[in-house]
């Protein structure tokens, strides 16, 4: 049903960006995003993704993604819905939100065209039986205002001539900037899906980040406030030398105070 409801844009991005089939918002918020990513290794959250033979999508029971809602902006309601399946308070899942995607906290840079970060270093990681690769004529989505986004996307789009399940895999993608590789770990069969997810709506970008934070068995840590352990698990080993954790804490104050007025 998605398909067949998919803009002549978003088909576009789709094709660039899975062949046959198909995440900055302003400075500061590119900054920010880039520099979330480039902490993120293989020490992270990812690597738990390697056996997902009992992995579980226990957030199965979110509303399914609706057309009518494509590419729309997230609403308090859609927060307050999947905080209350994950047990968790609104203000904490907009904390990772501004520390991910900066201050606009919005995923996408044009219809059907997710904000993205291409990591190189992470992409050279990867490994993908899949040999499928773009055409060499293949040009970035359209839409895109922003030079940042044109820049990532644009290193997306090389590496996809190489190799899309790769280079797909090898970049961090939406609002919460989730990697390619934990496409098992936010419910999907395979990385295509999980782009197309991604392409879809804030609303599936939110609902694939639950499901990464509980099977990655990270909930816990965004239940308690433990940003320490949240920020050690979700952009690894070096996130107290960034302040990621001091960033979210401060983030979540925010939120929280704006609740209250």
């Amino acid at each position: 049903m998605i398909k067949r409801l998919i803009s002549a844009i978003s088909i576009l991005t789709i094709v660039v960006g899975i062949g046959f089939s198909g995440v900055y918002i302003n400075s500061q918020a590119q900054t920010t995003s880039n520099n979330t990513l480039k902490e993120s290794t293989t020490d992270s959250l990812t690597t738990d993704s390697t056996d997902m033979s009992d992995t579980i999508c226990a957030t199965d029971s979110l509303v399914a993604v609706n057309d009518s809602l494509r590419y729309t902006t997230l609403s308090d309601a859609d927060y307050r819905r999947v905080a209350e399946e994950l047990g968790v308070e609104v203000a904490a899942i907009k904390a990772v939100v501004l520390i991910e995607a900066g201050a606009a906290l919005e995923g996408f840079l044009a219809p059907g065209v997710p904000v993205i970060n291409f990591d190189p270093t992470m992409h050279r990681k990867m490994k993908s039986k899949d040999t499928r690769k773009a055409p060499s004529d293949t040009k970035i989505p359209e839409g895109i205002k922003s030079a940042y986004g044109r820049k990532e996307w644009q290193q997306l789009i090389n590496a996809r001539k190489t190799n899309i399940d790769k280079a797909n895999m090898g970049t961090f993608w939406g609002m919460f900037q989730i990697g390619g590789f934990n496409y098992k770990l936010c419910g999907c069969e395979s990385v295509d899906e999980f782009v197309e997810k991604m392409s879809h709506s804030e609303v599936a970008q939110l609902e694939l980040f639950a499901k990464l934070i509980v099977n990655a068995k990270q909930v816990d840590y965004l239940r308690r406030k433990d940003w320490s352990g949240f920020a050690r698990r979700y952009n690894g080993p070096s996130y107290a030398k960034r302040g990621y954790h001091t960033k979210m804490a401060n983030a979540y104050r925010k939120f929280k105070s704006q609740e209250k007025e």
